[in-house]
């Protein structure tokens, strides 16, 4: 041992504690700055610097992890790279006024989803909404099996059960035509169910990837950021998008008779192109193949009547991120008459909380539908702790009976929707990557609306009252569990 090695040796051995204690207070203090440089909400920011603060040690490794948007980076990294090709060609001109179709009072909200979105509002397109499981998974079927070039799925949960099985037979066939075929799969998700079907899927020679199975080099899911987007695309000219996974509950035909409800929509159209465009923005993202408009688009759209405006939104935790925050505001503010929700998870937070009792406050009619039985306990108890606050401001909210409900629906005056994968709770509207489409028309919102309507005729009214009669310890507990509800 030289004299170097020696000394060096020595130090640590007699002042190992003071190394330690400078070492977590450097580390410390450049995470707490980051956090505060970097973070744009405030809570946020408050909650890392504290959570350093208070563990000098192991909270810096915590925020390394879960605290750093690297997604965020990737994905601006990847908008300035002139080899990305993002598939938004269109032959026809946008729509420019919807004020004849909806009202004048959307116009603002025209303007709004062009700002914060990079799809334009297109006419041409058909919509059909698909109430259930037992509606959309035998479409979503016969779209697969009539398939003749392409096929481009992708699904938070795609399950290894009996309908998942049915689905993974109906590509495998597709393959086996000459179907160019790409199904990509949530790293979460896929583990639903056991063992995860991407297994099957490439012992069948269908090209599948798991989205965020790698973050810091490290073989294991980010389990923080997830993707919830749920898209089937056909041929680039028939599409199916939504709230629903693949999974045998939401079926009548495996789940005896009393299956969970969804909503899904099947899109034909020029705005086909966008829901392309989402999924190979995302596949490029996960494997890095990047996919051609000539391949993976139709070249025209002839779609039956009637015809709708509609959009795609993004949203998540990149440059798109806050997206669907930003058009509910504008929604629930040129609000007029109604304003109807149904959401599984119903956490908004306190900007979404005060449009809402805003626009109740004004007079607005505010139907809040959740349900009475919910698959997340947890979530469900912090969905309790909160009700109170749209409750007071004139919000009436219901609780479904029946089965579960995993429908994400919104419209506005019975002229506007807002359909697809987002809850409305801190996860869907900060960490997810979410898909929802944005529809002008009131033939649709009508549809929407006696879907919503018909489970508020059978549902029970929750009032302040009865949030207040529950045992204490319920409410202790709602009012912790709503604490962590960024996190659920």
């Amino acid at each position: 041992m030289n004299d170097l090695t020696l000394a060096l040796h020595l130090l640590v051995r007699d002042y190992w504690h003071i190394i330690i204690l400078v070492l977590s207070l450097v580390v410390g203090a450049s995470a707490a700055i980051h956090a505060a440089m970097t973070k744009n909400d405030v809570r946020a920011a408050i909650s890392w610097v504290g959570v350093i603060i208070m563990s000098p040690l192991l909270g810096p490794v915590l925020y390394l992890i879960a605290g750093i948007n690297r997604v965020r980076r990737k994905h601006l990294l990847e908008s300035r790279d002139q080899n990305f090709k993002d598939h938004t060609h269109y032959p026809e001109a946008p729509v420019s006024d919807v004020s004849e179709l909806v009202g004048p009072q959307f116009r603002s909200l025209h303007i709004l989803g062009d700002r914060v979105s990079r799809f334009q509002l297109r006419n041409g397109n058909h919509i059909q909404v698909l109430a259930g499981g037992d509606m959309a998974y035998p479409a979503m079927l016969e779209a697969i099996n009539q398939a003749q070039h392409t096929i481009a799925l992708q699904s938070y949960i795609f399950d290894n059960d009996p309908m998942g099985k049915k689905f993974v037979h109906a590509l495998a066939e597709a393959h086996d035509r000459g179907v160019e075929i790409r199904v990509l799969i949530d790293a979460i998700g896929v583990k639903y169910s056991h063992p995860p079907i991407h297994g099957l899927l490439r012992r069948k020679g269908i090209r599948c990837a798991l989205f965020m199975t790698n973050p810091l080099g490290m073989r294991m899911p980010y389990a923080n950021l997830r993707s919830h987007r749920k898209i089937l695309i056909i041929d680039g000219y028939r599409a199916f998008t939504g709230g629903m996974n693949i999974r045998a509950g939401f079926s009548s035909e495996f789940s005896q008779g009393k299956p969970a409800h969804d909503t899904h929509f099947m899109v034909e159209g020029p705005a086909v192109v966008q829901l392309v465009s989402s999924f190979a923005y995302d596949w490029q993202f996960t494997t890095g193949e990047m996919l051609s408009y000539q391949q993976w688009c139709a070249d025209s759209w002839n779609p039956p009547k009637p015809w709708v405006p509609l959009r795609c939104i993004r949203s998540g935790p990149d440059r798109f991120i806050a997206s669907t925050h930003h058009m509910l505001q504008g929604a629930f503010a040129v609000a007029q008459r109604h304003i109807r929700i149904q959401s599984p998870y119903f956490l908004p937070d306190q900007t979404l909380m005060g449009a809402l009792n805003t626009a109740a406050r004004r007079g607005i009619q505010v139907d809040i539908l959740i349900p009475g039985q919910n698959n997340l306990k947890l979530v469900n108890y912090a969905m309790m702790a909160q009700l109170d606050q749209v409750l007071q401001a004139g919000c009436r909210v219901w609780l479904s009976s029946g089965a579960f409900d995993h429908s994400k629906l919104i419209t506005i005056d019975g002229a506007w929707s807002y359909v697809g994968s987002s809850n409305m709770d801190p996860r869907s509207l900060r960490l997810n990557f979410e898909l929802d489409i944005e529809v002008y028309c009131r033939s649709t919102a009508r549809q929407i609306e006696n879907l919503i309507d018909a489970q508020i005729e059978e549902a029970t009214a929750i009032s302040r009252e009865d949030l207040a009669a529950q045992p204490f310890r319920k409410r202790l507990r709602n009012r912790i569990i709503w604490l962590f509800s960024p996190y659920l």
